[in-house]
């Protein structure tokens, strides 16, 4: 061990709902880890959305393994919520979380890992990376050229109207942050809403019938039909990839009767204002672009990315890396992988993958685990 530097049998990174289940299981076996958090607290990522955001997961099924959502008077969990019962979650089995702590590299050192943050070193046989599905926002290129007196914001840095300028406000992608910041804002500004359609879900979700009927449908098929174990499942990854959510919980009548026009994709900037794809200017005072995020990974210094820039695993578990796991990609195993419904179970795959490594005694050398 070098000097100064910490040992323990797992690093955790993130504590998330994904660093948090992995945790769960990590704490039953009786192993040696700790779970470092960036943010200055537990599931602190939840406090980078919107102030308005509420979940598509009804109360009911809000849960972690041993663990679910106590209050009764919620139906929809609003951002704060979600961050007091991962707090209350973390605080119930005593997670061993250590907030404001930035890992900023994970290397190799002998048959484990160096893991080096901005409070110091450590090692450890295995580290599971579980930072999150959504990372770092992603701007197209053209955003550099509008004119600096447009207020630009991404729907990650976005929280309220106050932040926005008197003035019409272009929100870019219509998919389901996009539409809920557009509802946010045309109360007060003249809104479009850019991008394709995706369809919607064609039922309120806020009746009786949805929380506990169609969800119960949705998240089955999500996380037991859609996995990469079945044809169907293989093509909604590649389908997803390409073309995004359809709308939950907003539908497009809504936008329609708030006033919010629809418009065609942002392909440009002409004269400092944003280009439509049929060539129409828009001359607004706001642009939020609600792009979506890559997941940027490059604090791995090691040779687990594929072509694609995106990390090779088997269900989590690093291809070519023993003792490297994730928990929380999109699409990780199902199309549930990286929220609530489907993160206990990958997180129980990779912690049982872990064990089983450890319980074989090899540093090297890939396990299989039963579903």
């Amino acid at each position: 061990m070098m000097d100064g530097t910490e040992r323990f049998d797992s690093v955790v990174i993130g504590a998330g709902q994904a660093g948090l289940s992995a945790g769960y299981y990590l704490k039953r076996a009786g192993r040696s880890f700790v779970i470092l958090e960036g943010q200055d607290r537990v599931g602190g990522s939840w406090l980078t959305r919107y102030d308005s955001l509420h979940l598509f997961t009804p109360r009911w099924a809000v849960q972690l393994p041993g663990w679910r959502l106590r209050s009764k008077d919620v139906r929809y969990p609003s951002r704060d919520q979600m961050v007091t019962f991962l707090q209350e979650y973390a605080d119930h089995y005593d997670m061993p979380v250590r907030t404001g702590v930035r890992v900023e590299r994970i290397t190799r050192g002998g048959d484990g890992y160096l893991v080096s943050t901005d409070a110091g070193m450590i090692e450890a046989d295995a580290v599971i990376v579980a930072t999150g599905a959504h990372r770092d926002p992603r701007l197209p290129a053209f955003s550099k050229e509008l004119d600096p007196s447009i207020v630009q914001l991404h729907s990650g840095e976005y929280r309220n109207p106050s932040q926005l300028r008197d003035g019409g406000v272009l929100v870019v992608g219509a998919g389901n942050s996009g539409a809920d910041i557009s509802l946010d804002v045309v109360g007060e500004h003249p809104t479009w809403l850019s991008g394709p359609d995706r369809g919607h879900i064609p039922v309120s979700i806020d009746t009786w019938f949805a929380q506990n009927v169609v969800f119960r449908l949705i998240r089955f098929f999500g996380v037991h039909v859609l996995t990469l174990r079945t044809p169907l499942g293989r093509r909604a990854k590649a389908k997803y990839a390409s073309k995004g959510d359809m709308l939950v919980r907003v539908k497009p009548k809504q936008l329609l009767a708030a006033g919010i026009e629809r418009v065609g994709k942002t392909v440009g900037v002409r004269d400092g204002r944003p280009v439509l794809e049929d060539g129409t200017v828009l001359d607004v005072s706001n642009v939020v672009w609600a792009t979506g995020f890559r997941h940027d990974l490059s604090w791995i210094d090691l040779p687990i990315f594929g072509e694609d820039g995106e990390p090779v695993h088997e269900r989590g578990v690093a291809t070519g890396q023993p003792g490297l796991y994730f928990v929380g990609l999109v699409f990780q195993y199902s199309a549930g992988s990286d929220v609530i419904p489907g993160v206990g179970r990958d997180a129980r795959y990779v912690v049982d993958h872990l064990l089983a490594r450890e319980a074989a005694g090899s540093p090297s050398g890939d396990l299989a685990t039963a579903a």
